[in-house]
């Protein structure tokens, strides 16, 4: 799958996908809290704090705020370990999932648009 895109194409994607979103009734995540819910979804779990931290080189306190946010809007939500009770898994959600779907879908369509603008 090559994609031969400049770097003025990019930036019109990216611009294209996130103008759409924004239209949307969907939340508006910052740039952290985006990176930090694709790793969640994109990524074997389990997430951790600490691992999701170190995946992104993150402070602890900075992933926590993101995550906060995060489960407010519902996209994520925090479980307590058994194995570890001092310890707090990050987990997927439903509607996390179709967020982020159509999220996606957005990104596809926005290519197919600036690829049709080409």
């Amino acid at each position: 799958m090559g994609v031969d895109l400049k770097a003025v194409q990019a930036l019109d994607l990216w611009r294209g996908a996130i103008v759409e979103s924004v239209r949307r009734e969907a939340p508006d995540l910052s740039a952290r809290q985006m990176a930090l819910l694709l790793t969640v979804y994109l990524t074997p779990p389990p997430h951790t704090v600490r691992g999701l931290a170190t995946a992104l080189n993150i402070s602890k306190p900075a992933i926590t705020r993101a995550l906060d946010r995060l489960s407010e809007y519902g996209l994520i939500r925090r479980k307590v370990d058994e194995t570890d009770r001092r310890s707090v898994l990050i987990q997927r959600t439903v509607k996390g999932s179709v967020f982020l779907r159509e999220f996606g879908d957005i990104i596809v369509s926005a290519a197919a648009e600036t690829h049709n603008g080409l």
